[in-house]
């Protein structure tokens, strides 16, 4: 998959966050083989300069991989990393917001309230800030437009026990995704929403071990391999702005969403 026609002849620019590991590693990894120049936050830099070293020598000129730390829940963070974007290539053309963190595992009453507001913080209000910066570059750069796509999960649908902050967290993106979709309209800005369920990664090597279900039971859950959240993800990323895929759930087939389970 390559950048759509419309960007033919120019440089593409996507930014990743949470880039060094899992989700965001795949989806980066995939992008570079598309053709996209790359901007990887996180955290951490040891681990966004692993992601790069995985990426395959570039056949184009244009390609570039930056790695910039970033907490996006800090404010100058993202005001940094954004800056840095511009600086350095002058536009952007795709936003993977796929930063998270989760909470304890505890019964509601249990969950403290400073764990709650790390995830929020992160997952919600990181999301929308840069999603608000990527924004106003779309919107002014030339030609404008571009794309974002958030990182929703099957929690934003359905809920796993003991797990309210990041649930909630994530049906909230829901809500920014449709909005940032309405809003971006005028201005040539899609907004897509990718919901993944159980793909293979640090995080989810817990699942072979059993989860909690709805029902009480604790149940080895199915996974499936993390590359295809990142095809997924570049997929969207390759379609002209006149089209859209607003939400994709990608996830392992037999996995305990669809029925009862």
């Amino acid at each position: 998959m390559m950048p759509s026609s419309e960007t033919e002849g120019r440089r593409t620019v996507a930014l990743v966050t949470g880039a060094g590991s899992g989700i965001g590693r795949a989806a980066a990894l995939a992008l570079w083989r598309a053709g996209y120049t790359l901007v990887l936050a996180g955290r951490r830099r040891e681990p966004l300069c692993e992601t790069a070293q995985l990426a395959p020598e570039s056949a184009g000129a244009r390609q570039e991989i930056v790695a910039v730390p970033t907490d996006v829940s800090v404010v100058a963070d993202v005001d940094s990393l954004f800056d840095t974007v511009m600086n350095r290539f002058g536009r952007l053309d795709v936003l993977f917001n796929n930063a998270g963190v989760g909470a304890p595992a505890v019964p509601v009453d249990e969950l403290p309230l400073d764990d709650w507001k790390r995830c929020v913080d992160v997952n919600l209000t990181g999301a929308f800030a840069c999603a608000q910066r990527a924004f106003g570059i779309m919107k002014a750069q030339a030609p404008r437009g571009g794309r974002i796509i958030n990182n929703g999960s099957i929690s934003a649908h359905v809920p796993r026990p003991n797990s309210i902050a990041y649930t909630a967290t994530k049906h909230a993106i829901t809500g920014l995704t449709r909005s940032l979709a309405l809003d971006g309209r005028d201005h040539d800005i899609a907004c897509s929403q990718i919901d993944i369920g159980n793909a293979e990664t640090p995080m989810t090597q817990r699942m072979h071990a059993g989860v909690p279900q709805a029902d009480g039971r604790v149940t080895s859950e199915p996974t499936f391999d993390v590359d295809e959240c990142g095809n997924a993800v570049a997929y969207m990323a390759s379609l002209p702005l006149t089209t859209n895929v607003l939400f994709m759930t990608i996830m392992a087939t037999k996995m305990p969403y669809v029925g009862r389970g």
